[in-house]
């Protein structure tokens, strides 16, 4: 008999799994579909009332102690009031499931399903729920403690390594790579300047942008995807969604008037909630910088696993280009 031969990457099966989570959960479910591979694989479910998101996670993307410190920042967003999606428990209790898949154990988590869809052109009234309930989740997670550990987002983790991740990558790109190093020693030296001892600081979700909230048609608003939620200045996540206004003006769907008067209604309506100093606004910017290469990291270093078939030298140039609007745009050394 010809011997298995090692797998990096399965897909479970969805079949499979709507069977094993109508007995784990005690549901009657009338379909399971694989919905997209990303940064974990996710599946849509759906029983007769209700429908719910199932996630598998990768061990080389999240350890086990990482995903039950997703678990533990969601249940306690959504006890202490904030509008989350969050995991569910099965009959025994429990909230992971672990499966025994070829490449080794992973771990799925069932999530309440968040209502309503996407909005990519966000009116008034969405902005300042949406400024509220970012301020909110805030002012929870600036005092929550975790007894499982998130990878925290500094300047070594946002600039520095991801740079040296990236290094290879740029072998035929050697200007594009000086660039890059450049001006993330000015980024580093700019936020230093500031008083960041008076930033406000804990679990922030660091990818605040509209794909990862839904509003129902009665502008009811609920925040989803905390994967890459992890301790940092809370100005990070303000930093998230003002991304979507840059990548609006970027790409010729909004004036610079429009998009900054869109920012400042946001940004009042956060304040009404939670108070965030001129200084942390200021450093937007520059915490932008450390947000577009960490993500550029992890695009580089999960090619294996994510597929990400567009990472590429075209790709790369490009990024590089939009992060130097970015620089250009907003910065000042």
């Amino acid at each position: 008999m010809m011997p298995t031969f090692p797998v990096q990457y399965s897909t479970l099966s969805a079949t499979a799994l709507k069977i094993h989570i109508e007995n784990a959960y005690h549901l009657k479910l009338v379909s399971c579909k694989y919905l997209l591979r990303g940064v974990s694989d996710t599946y849509i479910l759906e029983a007769a009332d209700a429908r719910y998101i199932f996630k598998i996670y990768r061990e080389q993307h999240r350890s086990h102690g990482e995903i039950l410190g997703e678990v533990e920042l969601l249940n306690l967003l959504k006890e202490r009031g904030a509008s989350v999606a969050y995991p569910l428990r099965d009959i025994a209790g429990q909230t992971l499931q672990t499966f025994n898949a070829p490449e080794s154990i992973r771990y799925g988590i069932l999530f309440s399903y968040a209502e309503g869809e996407p909005v990519s052109d966000l009116n008034d009234t969405q902005l300042k729920t949406v400024g509220n309930q970012m301020a909110i989740v805030h002012n929870i997670a600036v005092t929550a403690e975790l007894d499982y550990s998130r990878k925290p987002y500094t300047f070594e983790t946002t600039l520095t390594r991801p740079l040296e991740i990236l290094e290879p990558a740029f072998t035929e790109l050697p200007a594009e790579y000086v660039y890059l190093k450049d001006i993330s020693a000015k980024v580093i030296e700019k936020l230093s300047s500031f008083d960041l001892s008076g930033f406000s600081y804990g679990y922030c979700q660091y990818d605040f942008l509209p794909k990862n909230f839904h509003f129902t048609n009665d502008s009811k608003l609920t925040f989803f995807d905390f994967d890459f939620a992890g301790k940092g200045y809370l100005a990070n996540d303000l930093m998230s969604f003002f991304v979507h206004f840059f990548m609006h003006t970027y790409t010729g769907k909004l004036t610079d008037e429009e998009a900054d008067r869109m920012y400042h209604v946001f940004i009042s309506a956060y304040r009404e909630v939670r108070p965030v100093s001129d200084q942390e606004i200021e450093a937007i910017p520059y915490l932008g910088v450390g947000f577009w290469v960490f993500y550029l990291g992890f695009q580089y270093e999960n090619f294996d696993d994510w597929s990400n078939l567009f990472f590429g030298q075209r790709f790369i140039k490009d990024r590089v280009a939009l992060i130097k609007a970015w620089v250009n745009k907003y910065c000042e050394f």
